[in-house]
């Protein structure tokens, strides 16, 4: 396979780094091509603004979905775009690397997303009407690929369970899981998550080496999250919102969008 990892930590020799370099000698050990951005390295940009724009006439307002509609469609983004671009098209699994900074992603990492996932790309495609709401959440042109995400975090994971005070990591890794990586289309994977990462002693490191191991062994088999997709049946159109009687007894929230594989409702 292809993996395209994308790295979003300012220190090479972080427990981060350490793990990217377990999980990029996994892979190539396993006959994988991989390539790594290293966002602080390439110096990128993270903010949107008019320089991603250089068509766009200095008289006319920065609309940002529509220049980058425009510019994705004459073929005008710019270099760093493009070419970050051409790596998702080249990948057959997109890894996300990152430490957990205030219940997200580093402001680096949101603003390749932002920049790189244009419109007409990654989102705004496909027919709408009453039958389809755009090829978006399942399908896209990023669907048939799959994706990840390497979190660290500094709290215990008792903190980020089903009743810790931080809020289930399912949760919290639920904008990016279901509104960055499944609304292009991916197949999300569950995530690797280190957890008490600034308090990680040599067999805490080793340990969690040998499970990022065995999950890079097991990319291509791993169950995705089975989230619904949104054109599949399930929800109403255009309102998009769940069919009644769907969804497990006591669903609410986020769980609503999760089918349920025993009872496929």
């Amino acid at each position: 396979m292809k993996i395209l990892l994308v790295f979003a930590h300012p220190e090479p020799r972080s427990l981060n780094g350490a793990l990217r370099d377990v999980a990029v000698a996994e892979l190539r050990r396993q006959g994988h091509e991989v390539q790594v951005s290293d966002l602080y390295a390439q110096n990128w940009k993270p903010a949107v603004d008019r320089s991603d724009f250089p068509g766009l006439a200095s008289e006319e307002r920065l609309l940002p979905t529509a220049a980058s509609k425009a510019a994705f469609d004459a073929g005008a983004l710019t270099p760093d775009v493009r070419a970050e671009i051409d790596k998702l098209l080249w990948a057959d699994v997109l890894i996300l690397q990152f430490p957990l900074w205030w219940f997200s992603m580093p402001a680096i990492l949101k603003g390749w997303v932002e920049r790189v996932f244009a419109c007409g790309f990654a989102y705004g495609v496909g027919e709408h009407s009453d039958k389809r709401w755009g090829n978006r959440y399942g399908e896209g042109v990023l669907a048939g690929k799959r994706a990840m995400l390497m979190v660290t975090i500094g709290g215990w994971e008792q903190h980020y369970g089903a009743r810790g005070v931080n809020g289930p990591i399912d949760d919290l890794l639920f904008p990016i899981h279901h509104g960055i990586l499944f609304y292009p289309g991916y197949d999300v994977l569950p995530p690797f998550v280190v957890y008490q990462a600034g308090r990680l002693d040599q067999a805490g490191f080793e340990a969690a080496a040998e499970h990022l191991r065995e999950r890079m062994r097991t990319l291509a088999t791993t169950p995705p999250i089975p989230y619904r997709r949104q054109n599949g049946g399930d929800y109403l159109i255009p309102s998009m919102e769940l069919r009644p009687g769907l969804g497990g007894p006591g669903a609410n929230g986020f769980a609503l969008h999760l089918r349920d594989e025993q009872t496929r409702r």
